[in-house]
């Protein structure tokens, strides 16, 4: 059976023609993705493949923010889903994430630990694994880089001084800020992330190399080390 294309549907239900006439933000969101994705399953156009997409693990309603916690292998076990589509639903939700962190930057402040919370929110909360950031600063706290500097499990990721000083110092930061995040959302500091701290605080003071604040990242939320008292800078 051959896969059903937007041409295939009725003018009034195809998306591109709905997107001419009323505009984007007279689309669900199916709809929307479905003028990426072009073609269907052989089950069915695709406005019904996106569906699939946005209802993927829970069938009872549509989630957008599936194209970003959706990775290539979960998208390529659904029908009609192959390489291309894969690769064009992944390059969106990069775009996206771009996108939203480029229109923060401009109220980005290293001296304000929300403001550097919610430039890097969509980067990290959608993240499956615990990701370490290092924020590396000069001595007026401008920001020279930032990297990852570490890569977890779920539900921890290691905090090496060791990797931290390395890069800090290869990039002569006279000051760092740690983030990182919590898939499960919780944003309670755990004895690891307390202790780690305190051993990448105590190596910085050795090293002439200051640590102002370590940020854990959560599901709209974030706890700040230096705002909770658990850093004194």
């Amino acid at each position: 059976m051959n896969k059903v294309t937007m041409k295939e549907l009725q003018p009034d239900n195809r998306p591109d023609e709905k997107f001419l006439r009323l505009g984007p933000k007279a689309l669900t969101d199916a709809e929307l993705l479905a003028i990426i994705l072009r073609t269907g399953s052989a089950d069915g156009h695709s406005v019904s493949l996106a569906e699939q997409i946005l209802c993927r693990g829970d069938t009872s309603r549509q989630d957008i923010l599936n194209i970003l916690n959706l990775d290539m292998d979960e998208l390529l076990a659904i029908k009609g889903i192959g390489t291309v589509k894969s690769l064009q639903i992944k390059a969106i939700a990069e775009l996206s994430l771009r996108i939203a962190s480029t229109s923060k930057k401009k109220s980005l402040s290293m001296s304000d630990p929300d403001s550097i919370a919610q430039y890097y929110m969509e980067q990290l909360r959608h993240n499956k694994r615990e990701v370490v950031i290092l924020l590396m600063l000069n001595s007026v706290c401008e920001l020279i880089k930032d990297c990852v500097i570490s890569q977890g499990t779920v539900n921890s990721a290691l905090l090496s001084p060791r990797e931290i000083f390395l890069e800090a110092i290869r990039n002569e930061a006279v000051n760092i800020i740690l983030l990182h995040n919590h898939p499960s959302g919780s944003v309670r500091p755990s004895k690891n992330d307390i202790n780690g701290t305190e051993r990448v605080r105590m190596a910085g003071e050795l090293l002439g190399i200051q640590l102002l604040d370590h940020i854990i990242i959560g599901d709209r939320k974030y706890t700040s080390f230096k705002e909770t008292g658990l850093i004194n800078t």
